[in-house]
């Protein structure tokens, strides 16, 4: 056989295993290899034009960095550890609520979308042992609604781990960035939404632990009261316990001082106080309005359909990716910065005087991030 008659076919920019490789995706974006690989993996002083044209050629040609090539070139693993440290005894009860899995979703495909591959750690026990993380080679963690003082978050940043929160950290947790809602707007709006729907004893069912999210939507909702000349009237459980959630539903109805409104801020108090309301004869919307946070579309089918705030968590999820990338990839000394992701408000039949059935979305525009103490 001669080169002549067998003429070698020409490239499509693909190997031979279907997956191309850093020189064709050179070749095909007209640059150097280094280029693509600083263009790839965040480094060197590009221009985002050249970035964005190399990262659109390697999704065209399908090229997907080599996880063995990068850890021997680099010495990064290319995992990324996600986890909620402060909810549950158990080490996975957090997916199974609609904030974390949908949070978890996207955070795996955006960090996918980068190279790199998420694991799922389990939550801190009372007794934390850190023995389960460090098997793990973590280039960098995603921990959601951390504590005020977590010391699992201190450990990872003291073993040189760039640690992103879900939820702005309180007191002095030094992250490298954090990403959350505007809960004090985002509170605020759904009370005003209660009062003008007729309200005039809002109460709320919050949790007992010093994480974020429950601190500064419980503050907000404190705030609103003194603002507004009401006295609070609130219920607080233990949120990982689904039995203490109803029960403190229960507690809140049959108070002396009842409330004509509800908000509950974890994913089961919809159903926790529509069952409450049913107990003590209550008719919602037209004797008690109610609103509670939650991803869960199933509030769209209960009698009557149950408003709920949405935090966005895919939104977030990828968010916190991208943060925790960057700084992996760009290095110690620099200010990944914060970031704060609007909300929405699913206006159904609960919180509507009379029960008028619609489904009307309202978005929550976050403020100026708020200064962090460090």
């Amino acid at each position: 056989m001669t080169a002549a008659k067998h003429p070698t076919p020409r490239s499509n920019g693909r190997r031979a295993s279907g997956r191309a490789g850093i020189r064709e995706v050179a070749a095909a974006a007209g640059v150097s290899i280094t280029t693509v690989s600083d263009a790839l993996n965040g480094k060197g002083r590009l221009p985002d034009t050249t970035r964005r044209h190399v990262r659109a050629i390697a999704d065209r040609l399908g090229y997907r960095p080599s996880a063995a090539a990068r850890t021997l070139r680099t010495g990064k693993s290319g995992l990324i550890g996600l986890t909620v440290t402060t909810y549950g005894e158990e080490p996975f009860t957090f997916t199974e609520f609609a904030y974390f899995a949908e949070m978890a979703r996207a955070a795996t495909s955006a960090a996918l979308a980068r190279g790199y591959a998420l694991v799922i750690l389990p939550a801190a026990s009372q007794h934390r042992d850190f023995d389960v993380w460090s098997n793990v080679a973590l280039d960098g963690t995603v921990v959601v609604d951390p504590a005020d003082h977590d010391p699992m978050v201190t450990e990872l940043v003291r073993q040189g781990i760039p640690v992103v929160s879900d939820g702005q950290p309180g007191g002095d947790l030094p992250v490298t960035a954090w990403v959350d809602n505007d809960h004090q707007a985002a509170v605020a709006g759904l009370l005003d939404h209660l009062a003008a729907a007729g309200a005039r004893r809002i109460g709320l069912l919050t949790g007992t632990s010093t994480d974020t999210y429950t601190r500064l939507s419980t503050t907000a909702y404190l705030n609103w009261c003194e603002r507004n000349g009401q006295e609070p009237v609130y219920e607080a459980y233990p949120a990982h316990d689904p039995c203490a959630g109803a029960m403190a539903a229960d507690r809140l109805l049959a108070r002396p001082d009842r409330p004509d409104a509800v908000y509950g801020l974890f994913d089961p108090n919809g159903t926790d106080l529509l069952a409450a309301a049913r107990r003590y004869g209550l008719r919602v919307p037209e004797d008690l309005l109610l609103v509670c946070c939650s991803e869960s579309t199933v509030y769209a089918a209960t009698e009557p359909p149950v408003t709920t705030l949405s935090l966005q968590p895919g939104r977030i999820g990828t968010a916190v990716i991208e943060l925790l990338i960057d700084a992996i990839e760009g290095g110690e000394g620099r200010n990944y910065g914060h970031q704060l992701m609007p909300t929405e408000l699913l206006v159904r039949a609960s919180s509507l005087p009379g029960g008028r059935r619609t489904d009307r979305t309202t978005v929550a525009a976050p403020r100026k991030p708020p200064a962090v103490e460090r």
